[in-house]
């Protein structure tokens, strides 16, 4: 079994988001992180595990350092607000449009 708070870091560093925005949208304690972190803590419930899970797009058995990454597709209800909205305006780009928008995205995503 893989170590709970190594994994969980690499997954914050993958997503770009600091361990204590990630406790904040979890919606979990930031001291269990510490917890883990310096040993005090080796696990997590099964329902803190897979609410981390489901942040992270992975399964619990990969969390738990059991199984491979396996991503799980990202629902809509999952999604932030900004990226609903930004979904629904690019449904709504007419297709002649859509290569140039596509371009201006790319290169806004690449600079930072």
């Amino acid at each position: 079994m893989g170590n709970l708070y190594e994994t969980i870091n690499a997954l914050c560093e993958e997503k770009g988001v600091k361990g204590g925005k990630m406790c904040t949208d979890v919606g979990i304690s930031k001291g269990l992180l510490t917890d883990l972190k310096m040993g005090r803590r080796s696990g997590v419930s099964a329902v803190t595990a897979q609410k981390i899970a489901s942040y992270f797009g992975v399964s619990v058995g990969y969390l738990l350092g059991e199984e491979e990454k396996e991503e799980k597709p990202v629902q809509e209800d999952e999604l932030s607000a900004n990226i609903k909205q930004l979904v629904d305006f690019v449904k709504t780009v007419p297709e002649d449009k859509a290569e140039m928008i596509l371009k201006v995205m790319k290169s806004i995503v690449e600079s930072d």
